[in-house]
């Protein structure tokens, strides 16, 4: 039995891209299982994402028919299998709530992820309520003349593990440009995100003392600007007068938690495109 593929494309939009691409995967016997595809008007861009079943014909017998088409069309493509466990790096500190959440839900197996694996800025004992099995931890302390030392060491780890995707689970440390720059596309972070937005130490005690009514999360790609990378996730919750510093900090860490998990799997299955600042998520 064939392995489901999934197509991701984008372009510049143009009639008959959609009848292109369906025709194609048809005249070889593909099946589709999902499509899902969005014309940006503002920038005239074209996205599109397929899940399909191949049949017979394999991975790469589509991928070189696929390549005329795509270079008709200057697209940028990836063809990839559908239920492969993308290989994850997962970076932390001393708040461990979303990598717990991260490592159970894939133990679960809610998500494709093979963590292969952990680094802290902390030793072991900093998150030792974190059940981390076999997956590897690396302990890379890091100062400010330590800092590009440190992130060099990251790269190598990334590189020797053949990690597909960086994941800043709560990791209390900025990236350099050239680590922004190096992982662009591939790191996720989670940020708390409130209205106003409150940057510093406990933010969730300013909040608190601003009167905040809502209180929320972003998951978004790391870039270059702080915090200001392309969004892929958000939530937010009500809260009340009568919620103390401490109920905000309870309720922003299940918020993080499950924004953190939606980002990443929206990812994992090739369901993020990014288009400038912003992305595209064809959500299943």
């Amino acid at each position: 039995m064939s392995e489901p593929l999934v197509l991701t494309l984008s372009c510049a939009d143009r009639p008959g891209i959609t009848a292109r691409v369906t025709s194609f995967l048809f005249e070889r016997g593909g099946n589709i299982l999902e499509a899902q595809q969005f014309n940006d008007r503002t920038s005239d861009a074209f996205f599109m994402r397929v899940e399909f079943d191949p049949a017979n014909v394999g991975r790469a017998a589509i991928r070189e028919g696929f390549a005329s088409i795509a270079a008709e069309y200057a697209m940028d493509w990836k063809l990839s299998l559908r239920d492969r466990p993308r290989r994850v790096l997962l970076m932390v500190s001393k708040f461990d709530h979303c990598l717990a959440d991260l490592l159970y839900r894939w133990r679960i197996g809610e998500l494709p992820m093979d963590p292969v694996a952990i680094v802290s800025n902390h030793p072991r004992e900093a998150i030792e309520h974190t059940h981390l099995g076999e997956i590897p931890f690396h302990h890379l302390p890091v100062t400010r003349e330590t800092k590009l030392e440190q992130e060099a060491q990251v790269r190598k780890i990334a590189e020797d593990t053949g990690a597909e995707l960086v994941v800043l689970a709560r990791y209390m440390q900025i990236l350099s440009d050239e680590q922004a720059a190096h992982f662009s596309g591939r790191c996720i972070n989670i940020h708390h995100s409130f209205l106003p937005g409150f940057k510093g130490a406990k933010p969730y005690h300013q909040a608190h003392e601003r009167g905040v009514k809502m209180i929320g999360a972003t998951a978004h790609y790391v870039t270059a600007d702080l915090d200001e990378g392309p969004i892929i996730h958000q939530a937010a919750e009500p809260i009340s007068h009568a919620d103390t510093p401490e109920e905000l900090v309870r309720k922003g860490r299940e918020i993080e938690n499950r924004v953190l998990a939606e980002a990443v799997r929206l990812h994992l299955e090739e369901r993020v495109l990014l288009n400038g600042k912003r992305t595209v998520v064809f959500r299943g």
